[in-house]
């Protein structure tokens, strides 16, 4: 392109800039198609510069000359990991491109494909060499698939994204098996130069196999994240969380971030022989105290009546968040942070029993509110529990409600008492509060559960019930009923054609399943 050419572009985008009513089109010279193109127009000087701009466009591309060749680079190296099955291929592609299938076939394909993913990569297949940019461009746009489908793209998917830089995010991916097929050492780089949720993601994994590199990792940065970044790094500390934390945790109790403070003190009272529990069961044991015996047992409690500075470093707010009273609020943080140990060890009473004392005064919600709390915290499985109650029974409707976040509490427990405990809260109270439950749950569902969810969803339709109503719980059986269950879902017939068509694509939705895991190889 000659000098002459180049001035005549960037006068007319100049033009461009000011606008023609402050500066007219350009004479723009060197062919008659240009000067043609400016007469015809003459009259309209936005017309002119349109015109003017599409042939200089045109005269542009044209006047570049090629480049020289480059080298071809080298391939991409082999990869050892045994091929899908030709069925398993055909699979992916069908949910890679979420095409549905005919009347009564899966409901929502793109919520399968992290099921599906989940699976081949367990059974250390590699994806056809044709379907892999089509798999990164899924990762691409859904960050919860990257880490399965970097790892089944193996050394292909790396070298592919050396040549596109829309794949840019697979070479910031560290798998969670580094020493795996088509993986790679943990590379810092991914800390110092990758995007925020990619350097969570890795900072995650770390600490999953090496605590206390993963926590030298975040001290070496830490003085200049900024506060929000710092929150959620910190939360990445829950992994394999031990004493050797507390040190850095004991520090972060007086960062400038209130946030932080208070996420700092939640992971310290995590940690019954913390300095920070050691402070709160002082508090604790001031609050409330235990009087009588026998079946006089009384439970008083007298939370502070100011938040002093030590309280706030220890991560309690002066000012209650939540609406409810200052001191109310002040014992719920307290109780919360404290052992548990605390009350057992200095009462003899196990946790039933101290959840049977009355508490003087109204505070009886807010002990046990906090006590379930602090439950979750500790992952005490004795007190969550106790604090549960037994699994309801049918013809009891009012038992089975228990204080704090029934999810929470579930999610201590191991996963077939989860699932036991959950079912038999879906027997007697139905699915309106059991959403979060069946979310705590491990999937897939157990027979038992997978047989309440069921017959709950009957019970529903035939109330009289709309399917919309239920469209949490239904998109959950999608993913979390075991594909067994098509057969006596599709012979449901209650509540009409809405509910008809509903548990014929549920039936549908789980034989794709069915057919998708037997093609990896079974479940």
């Amino acid at each position: 392109m000659t000098a002459q050419q180049t001035d005549s572009w960037d006068a007319l985008v100049a033009t461009a800039l000011l606008g023609t009513d402050r500066r007219p089109p350009p004479r723009v010279g060197g062919t008659a198609a240009l000067a043609g193109a400016a007469a015809a127009v003459a009259g309209d000087p936005g017309a002119a510069l349109l015109a003017l701009a599409a042939l200089g466009t045109v005269h542009r591309r044209a006047g570049l000359r090629p480049a020289a060749a480059g080298g071809l680079p080298e391939p991409a190296p082999d990869d050892p990991r045994p091929p899908l099955p030709e069925a398993a291929g055909r699979r992916l592609a069908v949910l890679l491109s979420e095409r549905a299938g005919a009347s009564g076939g899966p409901a929502n394909l793109a919520e399968l494909l992290p099921q599906w993913l989940c699976a081949a990569r367990a059974r250390g297949f590699r994806v056809p060499p044709p379907l892999v940019p089509s798999l990164l461009d899924a990762a691409r746009a859904r960050s919860e698939l990257r880490g399965d489908a970097v790892s089944l793209a193996g050394p292909l998917g790396r070298w592919l994204a050396g040549q596109n830089p829309d794949w840019r995010f697979v070479l910031r991916t560290v798998p969670e098996s580094p020493t795996g097929p088509g993986g790679a050492a943990d590379d810092e780089s991914v800390w110092h130069e990758g995007l925020f949720a990619e350097r969570v993601t890795h900072l995650t994994r770390l600490r999953r196999r090496d605590p206390a590199a993963a926590l030298a990792l975040l001290r070496s940065t830490w003085a200049s994240e900024r506060a929000e970044d710092r929150l959620l790094f910190l939360d990445a500390l829950q992994e394999r969380i031990s004493g050797d934390d507390e040190p850095f945790l004991e520090a972060a109790l007086g960062d400038r971030s209130r946030n932080v403070r208070t996420t700092a003190a939640e992971l310290l009272s995590t940690l019954p022989g913390s300095a920070l529990a050691h402070r709160m069961a002082r508090r604790a044991r001031e609050a409330v105290r235990l009087h009588g015996s026998g079946e006089a047992e009384v439970f008083t409690v007298n939370p502070p009546t100011v938040c002093d500075e030590a309280m706030q470093r220890d991560g309690i707010a002066a000012k209650s968040p939540t609406g409810r009273g200052e001191r109310a609020w002040w014992l719920g943080e307290i109780v919360a942070a404290a052992p548990l140990a605390l009350w057992t060890d200095s009462t003899g009473h196990p946790p039933e029993r101290l959840l049977a004392v009355p508490v003087a005064d109204g505070w009886g919600d807010d002990l046990r509110e906090a006590w379930a709390r602090a439950a979750v915290r500790q992952h005490d499985a004795d007190w969550a529990r106790a604090l549960l109650g037994p699994p309801p029974r049918p013809g009891d409707r009012a038992a089975g409600r228990p204080a704090g976040a029934p999810a929470k509490l579930l999610a201590v427990l191991p996963p077939e008492e989860r699932a036991h405990w959950t079912a038999a809260f879906v027997d007697v109270h139905g699915l309106g509060e059991a959403f979060q439950m069946l979310g705590a749950c491990a999937s897939p569902w157990s027979p038992r559960l997978g047989a309440a969810v069921v017959t709950a969803l009957r019970r529903a339709a035939g109330s009289g019930a709309y399917p919309w109503s239920h469209s949490g719980v239904l998109g959950m059986a999608e993913r979390a009923l075991a594909p067994e269950a098509a057969t006596s879902v599709e012979g449901c017939t209650e509540g009409g054609a809405a509910w008809a068509e509903t548990f014929t694509r549920l039936a549908g939705t789980l034989r794709f399943r069915a057919a998708m895991l037997s093609e990896l190889g079974g479940e």
